[in-house]
């Protein structure tokens, strides 16, 4: 169970990684109501791995592909296929977090539950 489960944090993080182009541990764990500790170590192990860089910004530390790494374009290439392979519906319930700051002073609509 725990390489299976492994494995689909990964996949899950690279996933994410591809469709924001940054990422931090809160933000995925919160995207599925999970704590964040399985994926701080699973970002920290691809970190290690050569595949992820990270730099700090504030308290927060961000997550991008290594642009010097030698797999990091067959995997973004895969990761692509992946991607395109969602289908539109499901990826706007995966990815309906919000990443970029709002404008200074713009109205928040929130969204009526059903």
């Amino acid at each position: 169970m725990q390489a299976s489960s492994g494995v689909r944090l990964s996949n899950l993080n690279i996933v994410h990684l591809f469709h924001y182009g940054q990422i931090h541990a809160r933000g995925l764990a919160g995207d599925y109501d999970s704590s964040v500790d399985p994926f701080l170590r699973q970002l920290n192990r691809l970190e290690a791995a050569g595949i992820l860089v990270s730099k700090t910004a504030g308290r927060t530390r961000l997550y991008q592909f290594n642009p010097k790494s030698p797999f990091v374009i067959p995997i973004r290439k895969i990761i692509e296929i992946v991607y395109e392979s969602i289908p539109i519906s499901e990826r706007e319930k995966i990815f309906r977090t919000r990443r970029r700051p709002r404008r200074k002073g713009k109205p928040v609509q929130h969204e009526k539950s059903a």
